[in-house]
């Protein structure tokens, strides 16, 4: 069977330049291809050939500028059952057009039929023309259905996951070695160190992150925090909101270390060589994959009620779930605790990252992506023969 992926504009297939969509694309790929002929549709970069077979994928990648017609255009040249387009429902009327024989899957990773995206009648002519919506949280889920609830039947969560073989916990030996490694790299060894990865943004909330860790390096002389990502994806451009993060931090002198963009091949490292994980999220965040990953190197996580966060992350269980997650005390009061209580901080890293084990591994994405594709892919009928006498 021919499955077609089509990427955003945004970045480019794998993740060289990271992207939550591209690396869990990246994780399903050697299970998929085992099974599909798939075809990988993305923007072109630099230091990736506009087209190319790569273990057995065919990656093809096409301009930013007028991207979704250059796609549609590569459908009307070939033939896909299949076609799963991710985080652009607008397209899919275009796309449908250009491969009408094909069946068409929308990847939701984002609140991408929101009012302000996409306008009411457009959105129920996209929910009607596909055979499924894949959305990766419960909470993205249902910001579908309360636009659009004749969608119910269509909805499928599929959350992302991670490769545990990039992440040997803390607790192992490899672990401690990669630990080591990367603490001597950034002159943290005999640090606490505390570690924020993702965009610099304002709605992820950088700045009340160090705000509360101002209080924390007052109690704590031996603490650093690490800010792990640049302003957006491989772009370590300042802009109005990295420079007032970074006035904020001055204070604080060198125990506030920013490394800029981490190439998805160094995240686990990062997490690794940390001590706590928070995910200060200030917007609905739809689910951040940075949960599994600190789960899966074996570190405590400090995350905010907000989005799809706390479908994975529960209070007291596998992280330390924040409520009142503008309020900078309460991140300092997080950090303060998993400092102050070590056996806590091991249980919860324990059953987080059983929790991965059992749950969130790429295989299991992959699983759940295969499931939905099987349950559109019309069944053979057996031969009249074999059904009156059951092959004998």
């Amino acid at each position: 069977m021919k499955l077609a992926y089509i990427c955003t504009e945004k970045l480019p297939s794998p993740a060289v330049r990271g992207g939550a969509i591209q690396m869990m694309i990246d994780g399903v790929v050697p299970f998929l291809r085992e099974k599909y002929e798939l075809t990988i549709f993305s923007v072109t970069d630099e230091a990736l050939p506009d087209e190319e077979i790569r273990d057995g994928v065919e990656y093809i990648r096409l301009p930013q500028q007028d991207y979704e017609i250059h796609v549609a255009q590569k459908l009307r040249e070939n033939t896909y059952h299949m076609v799963h387009v991710f985080n652009r429902p607008l397209n899919i009327p275009l796309y449908k057009k250009a491969s009408p024989s094909s069946q068409f899957i929308l990847g939701l990773h984002n609140d991408m039929l929101a009012e302000k995206k996409v306008p009411y009648e457009t959105g129920q002519e996209i929910v009607r023309s596909v055979k499924r919506i894949v959305t990766v949280s419960n909470y993205i889920k249902q910001t579908v259905l309360e636009r659009f609830p004749e969608a119910e039947s269509k909805i499928k969560v599929v959350y992302s996951g991670v490769n545990l073989k990039e992440y040997p916990p803390v607790w192992t030996k490899e672990g401690q070695k990669i630990r080591n490694k990367y603490r001597k790299k950034y002159k943290i060894e005999n640090k606490k160190a505390i570690l924020f990865a993702g965009r610099i943004t304002k709605g992820k909330g950088v700045h009340y992150l160090i705000e509360a860790f101002k209080a924390i390096a007052k109690r704590h002389s031996d603490a650093v925090l690490v800010i792990a990502g640049g302003k957006w994806f491989s772009d370590n451009g300042v802009n109005n909101y990295v420079r007032y993060v970074r006035k904020l931090a001055e204070p604080l002198g060198d125990k506030v270390i920013f490394t800029n963009f981490i190439p998805a091949n160094e995240i686990p490292n990062i997490f690794l060589m940390s001590d706590i994980f928070v995910c200060p999220s200030q917007w609905q965040e739809p689910l951040a994959r940075v949960h599994y990953e600190a789960f899966a190197a074996g570190i405590p996580v400090i995350t905010t009620n907000r989005g799809g966060n706390a479908e994975v992350v529960s209070h007291q269980k596998t992280g330390y779930v924040i409520d009142e997650y503008d309020q900078v005390r309460e991140f300092a009061k997080g950090i303060q605790f998993y400092l102050k209580n070590k056996q806590e901080a091991e249980r919860v890293t324990k059953n987080a990252r059983e929790l991965v084990e059992l749950n969130f591994q790429f295989q299991h994405v992959a699983d759940r992506l295969m499931n939905v594709y099987d349950e559109l892919t019309p069944k053979k009928e057996e031969p009249l023969f074999n059904r009156m006498f059951g092959g004998m």
